[in-house]
């Protein structure tokens, strides 16, 4: 058995190498680099033959490094799941992606990965959502491990060691990471003491963890006279060091190694020097094996960068390409046929039947979504009084609750530390905080404690520590149950919406993946005023409206918001569904200015261009001679400037309450033929063209392709520059937000028209 699998780990790296070698060298290609990384995959090919070949069950899901998806491509291919012509196809438009890719890549991948560090804490994350489903199925999911394959200099980033730590981390058993140290990154060679310090880190934090460092030759050599000099000699050289042995002459290697090596024939000193842990598939297997089920395991595989290869252990092979010349060594050294490259094995033997075998286990059955949980449209609230967007989610999910449990039986809400300062105290004590096993809340009948702190498996609220990229990680993998386990999930996260910009590039990522949930940022912008500058956020905006398969929302009232949400919803975890990023305020705004109608007929009109992107909120009795267009907690002092321009000046306003600059952008360009869609929505708002001033919490380029849509001027506001502890007045006049500087904004432009 251990010669059959070691014959299909050398076509493994042969065809990972070949994959890489016909995308630069034999397709034809235009000026740029194809690229791709021979070196990067071939270091991970004997832990991943290993995985695939015999540790790996069906339900398993691995994430493997961004730079070893020719290995993966290599694997699908000879178990069966990647047809042949695709093999010729990296990164070719409806090839082979760069990075494996769940949605985009034609064969099973299990996790995209690209952005380092993010496809090593996807798995963990994944572990969570299973385990939470699991907590409310009948039935539970099937046993499972989640896995992730990272280099060691992905270890680096801050967002592994931020979920490492996380302390839910510490009871999932089903979870294990393989570091692949091969020792170098893209520019560098990773440092000697950095293994050291992350297995002690992984060990404080509650993992176990599994060294392999030596394969079984350089361990026997080892138990020769003066053989543990070999091991002490390799233990205490630096990285480099041990890089630039591989390149150089057995009699240097024998000088450096010491008279352990005495007697051993050249061609084993070479072949004892590049005997690692991680190129062992008998360690490797035993490793995967001796991983607890209690814990979470990290095994750390000792590898060679470029392992079997002419560039392997060369500082500058992370991007380097063989040649054809050593293209054809490489071929008769692996058993393989440079001219027929993607020849399997012969069909009855030992090869091909091993890997008839593990495509039949490994084999996965379509799994059958459940039925639709049915949101309503509309939960028929009234809305009276003064209530901030922010306080009206909270009173959202009660009344959710109330009305529609279905539906909210399906939601779950998630916060990095944030969830009562974001208003989800009152859902939180009706639903309670989900734990793997739950945990006694010693302050249950303390009076004075307003929110109850029940941890259960059946709680419905998810708390993470003060760390954004764990709660987008966790609510992208979330998002993605639907389609992984045929469970429909409605994830929400609530933050804090200074801190979208550095949760941005995970849930991107999970996007990107087919991760769709909501994302509530609240509070926001200057409105935030006596939180001063760090905290006050005009980029936000932007953001919505440019990341991709995200619809951005900003809603005034109450009523708004309740319509939002439900309609976001209704788009999770379905085919074609999306994310939604929602922008909320802590200003209490009169809900009587949103003029909700009462007729069901005009409600249900109001609604829809709630939903389209904005909606017409104040139209005076005569001819309006400029139009205002309002975003958010900014609305009232729109309406406020359009009655001032009516009293004082003679001047007709109309005011425009704008839902989703996100959407009206859309919308032009539909209009404009750029893409498809419906373009109503702008005709229904901005015709007949008037002068047009937009005000928005938030950069002003976020409305100013409105003025595609008018000949007039148009001028927007909105905030460009830091800001600073104030009362709201104070901090809306020195933005230039307030009611006196939009008239005197009207007054110009309208004397200028």
């Amino acid at each position: 058995m251990d010669e059959v699998l070691e014959a299909v780990e050398r076509r493994v790296l042969w065809l990972a190498t070949a994959i890489v070698d016909h995308a630069n060298r034999i397709r034809p290609r235009g000026e740029v680099k194809v690229g791709g990384h021979q070196a990067s995959s071939a270091s991970l090919v004997s832990a991943m033959t290993a995985l695939w070949f015999g540790a790996l069950d069906a339900d398993d899901l691995v994430s493997v490094k961004p730079h070893a998806s020719p290995v993966l491509h290599a694997i699908n291919y000879l178990l069966g799941d990647l047809p042949e012509e695709y093999l010729t196809t990296l990164r070719q438009r409806g090839g082979l992606q760069s990075y494996p890719s769940r949605r985009k890549d034609p064969d099973r991948v299990d996790f995209s990965t690209g952005s380092v560090g993010l496809g090593a804490t996807a798995p963990l994350w994944q572990a969570v959502a299973a385990r939470y489903l699991d907590s409310r199925r009948p039935v539970p999911l099937p046993p499972r491990r989640h896995i992730a394959l990272i280099g060691d200099a992905e270890l680096d980033e801050g967002a592994v060691w931020e979920a490492v730590a996380d302390p839910v981390v510490s009871e999932l058993g089903e979870l294990l990471w393989v570091v692949d140290v091969n020792r170098q990154s893209l520019d560098r060679v990773v440092p000697g003491g950095a293994v050291r310090r992350w297995q002690g880190m992984f060990e404080a934090a509650g993992w176990q963890v599994i060294e392999l460092k030596y394969g079984r030759r350089l361990r026997r050599l080892a138990t020769r006279p003066s053989g543990d000099g070999v091991l002490r000699a390799l233990d205490e050289m630096p990285n480099e060091e041990y890089q630039w042995l591989l390149r150089t002459s057995p009699s240097e290697i024998r000088a450096r190694l010491g008279h352990g090596l005495d007697g051993v024939d050249d061609r084993e000193v070479r072949r004892a020097l590049r005997d690692l842990g991680g190129h062992d598939l008998a360690d490797l297997s035993d490793a995967f094996a001796k991983a607890s089920t209690q814990r979470p395991t990290v095994v750390f595989a000792y590898t060679i960068k470029g392992w079997g290869l002419p560039l392997e252990g060369h500082p500058a092979n992370h991007s380097a390409l063989l040649t054809e010349a050593q293209m054809r060594d490489l071929a008769a050294e692996l058993g393989a046929d440079v001219d027929r490259p993607w020849a399997r094995f012969p069909a009855g033997s030992p090869e091909a039947e091993l890997c008839a075998r593990v495509a039949e286990r490994l084999r996965r059955h379509p799994r059958t979504r459940g039925a639709g949980t049915p949101i309503p449209a509309d939960l028929g609230l009234g809305y009276g009084g003064t209530v901030s967007t922010q306080a009206a989610l909270g009173r959202f999910f009660l009344a959710l609750r109330r009305t529609a449990p279905r539906a909210a039986e399906r939601v779950v809400t998630v916060s990095p530390d944030v969830a009562s300062s974001t208003n989800l105290g009152g859902w939180i004590n009706k639903v309670g905080v989900w734990h793997v096993h739950g945990r006694r809340d010693y302050f249950a009948e303390d009076p004075q404690r307003l929110l109850r702190w029940v941890e259960s498996p059946a709680g419905q609220h998810i708390e993470l520590g003060i760390a954004e990229t764990n709660l987008v990680g966790l609510l992208s993998e979330l998002g993605t149950t639907w389609d992984r386990w045929g469970e429909r999930l409605l994830p929400i996260g609530t933050l804090y919406d200074p801190f979208v910009g550095r949760a941005l590039e995970p849930w991107s990522f999970g996007m990107y993946a087919g991760g769709q949930s909501i994302l509530i940022a609240t509070p926001s912008g200057v409105t935030l005023a006596p939180e001063g500058g760090a905290h006050q956020s005009a980029l936000t905006p932007l953001i919505g409206i440019g990341q991709p398969e995200c619809v951005y929302y900003e809603p005034a009232f109450a009523s708004d918001l309740e319509w939002i949400l439900l309609h976001c919803m209704r788009r999770l975890g379905v085919p074609g569904g999306s994310s939604a990023l929602l922008r909320l305020s802590t200003r209490p705004v009169d809900q009587s200015l949103a003029t909700v109608p009462d007729n069901p007929a005009l409600r249900a009109d109001r609604r829809r261009a709630c939903l389209a992107g904005g909606y017409r909120l104040v139209e005076p009795d005569t001819e309006p001679q400029v139009r205002l267009a309002g975003v958010g907690a900014v609305v009232p002092e729109v309406v406020a400037a359009a009655r001032r321009l009516a009293a004082e000046h003679g001047i007709a306003a109309e005011v425009v309450c704008v839902t989703s600059p996100d959407l009206l952008f859309r919308a032009l360009s539909a209009r404009q033929g750029q893409t498809s869609g419906d373009a109503s929505i702008l005709d229904s708002l901005f015709a007949p063209a008037l002068p047009l001033i937009t005000v928005q919490d938030g950069h002003p380029h976020a409305l100013a392709f409105l003025a595609a849509t008018t000949p007039h001027r148009v001028v927007n506001l909105g905030v460009t520059g830091f800001g600073q502890s104030t009362d709201l007045p104070d901090g809306y006049r020195l933005h230039g937000l307030d009611a006196a500087h939009i008239v005197h904004t009207v007054l110009s432009t309208v004397k200028e028209t």
